[in-house]
């Protein structure tokens, strides 16, 4: 084995950004070309080079080459990579028993981990908690919690939104490049609503809130018939279409709007929640207390787990034997977020998430002040974005954002791009990243604007 097999990974990896190959390595361009061989086009990644360890806040490839991380995966390591108290709890399940199938024969993790849920989601009411592999999986069982519930059909979502990769969930996503193109058809009862986002509201922010809901309220009580609604289901912030975080006060009348026609609210918090935008949940910034909550991506620390929290009444609206799965709620991936959820109450990263938030807000607008390439700069907590347009336009300018990647990438930083338009580059740094890499990496940022 190599030195780069052998490193451990975790909080124990140097913290440091240094590139010690051309970036990709050799080691990564072998790898490049074994997987062309073995694996499906469709299958595209990110990042040209092969992860080895990770940890902190870097990831360092097969080459050697440690890189700042601030895509944690997709906003899922988001205690960091190889976390103490993750590895722990989980490594000790995994010398007990891997699995038994929770339907077949049950045991105690899973319901630590939704008592836990139903005490961290918002509002004070009783509640129930279901456990499955991933946030498609969480979004298409809420919708059959919400359709059992309620006896009605059709589901209401929004423009930019993004939901999942299966058909229930592929249907409810607005982008058709890459997640629906050639797919179809799609599943039915599934509307799509304008979504309050005030940068591209046409007439103006300040107009986004009312001029969206009264579309939204149009769509729902006139051309579907609010009857016919089981759920709305919407992101706080909106993830994969751009970090969009809704114009002031447009979730709130959303909601009343439900509540005063028996419509269900579910929040999708696959992306913004578990700590990320300094809250448990995003949906806290907006005082909302939905009937429905989905987890997933930074609940297991990197294993597979995603979680449905909601309303004792809806959730147990479904009959018996109708919800479950032979690998859901794993007791590995269990114990897990128990050990994700430790560490984010013993090392207050509810907190250090506002505080890296704060620090890439005031770095990236300070580079805005300096480039008219940067539209606007927005987000909550250490769920950050920036919007790159065209000068002197709103044009989204998907082309800088593809520069700027592959010039971080070439300095040592990996980043993660975003947005309906492909022109939105998004920050999700893991909370246990370093003052210093976070300032490193944004001074390769500067350079990377600096050289467009």
């Amino acid at each position: 084995m190599t030195a780069v097999q052998t490193l451990a990974g975790g909080p124990h990896l140097e913290q440091i950004r240094r590139l010690v190959t051309e970036v990709p390595g050799p080691r990564s361009r072998e790898l490049a070309a074994r997987r062309s061989a073995a694996l499906p086009a469709g299958l595209a990644s990110a990042a040209p080079v092969y992860a080895a360890a990770a940890g902190g806040g870097v990831l360092v490839d097969v080459d050697g080459n440690s890189f700042i991380d601030l895509g944690s995966g997709i906003a899922v390591t988001t205690v960091g990579n190889s976390a103490p108290r993750v590895v722990e709890r989980a490594s000790r399940q995994l010398e007990k028993f891997t699995h038994t199938c929770f339907l077949a024969t049950p045991y105690e993790p899973y319901i630590e981990v939704a008592e836990a849920l139903n005490r961290l989601t918002p509002g004070d009411h009783e509640k129930r908690t279901a456990l499955f592999n991933t946030g498609s999986e969480a979004l298409e069982n809420a919708v059959k919690y919400a359709r059992a519930a309620t006896g009605r059909p059709a589901v209401v979502t929004f423009d930019h939104a993004f939901h999942g990769r299966t058909l229930l969930t592929m249907s409810m996503t607005a982008k058709n490049q890459p997640y629906k193109s050639t797919f179809g058809p799609f599943a039915p009862e599934v509307y799509r609503a304008p979504m309050a986002y005030p940068y591209r509201w046409p007439s103006g922010a300040e107009h986004a809130t009312n001029e969206a809901f009264a579309q939204f309220e149009l769509l729902v009580d006139s051309q579907v018939g609010a009857d016919n609604v089981a759920c709305v289901v919407v992101e706080p912030i909106q993830g994969e279409g751009g970090f969009i975080v809704p114009a002031d006060g447009f979730l709130r009348k959303v909601a009343d709007f439900c509540r005063a026609r028996g419509i269900l609210v579910v929040a999708d918090e696959v992306q913004t929640g578990i700590a990320r935008t300094g809250a448990w949940f995003a949906c806290e910034h907006e005082g909302l207390v939905p009937d429905l909550i989905t987890s997933a991506k930074g609940l297991a620390g990197g294993l597979p787990l995603a979680a449905v929290t909601g309303r004792a009444d809806v959730m147990d609206a479904a009959h018996a034997g109708g919800i479950g799965g032979t690998y859901s709620g794993n007791p590995a991936s269990c114990e897990a977020a128990l050990g994700v959820l430790e560490t984010i109450e013993a090392e207050g990263l509810l907190t250090r998430a506002q505080l890296i938030g704060d620090f890439m807000v005031r770095e990236l607008r300070d580079i805005a002040a300096q480039t008219p390439v940067i539209g606007e700069v927005r987000g909550r907590g250490a769920m950050i974005a920036a919007e790159l347009v065209i000068p002197g336009s709103r044009t989204p300018n998907r082309e800088a954002v593809a520069q700027i990647t592959r010039f971080c990438q070439l300095h040592g930083v990996l980043t993660l791009s975003a947005g309906t338009y492909g022109n939105v580059l998004r920050f999700l740094p893991p909370l246990s990243i370093s003052d210093a890499l976070l300032a490193d990496a944004f001074a390769v940022l500067r350079d990377a604007f600096a050289a467009l």
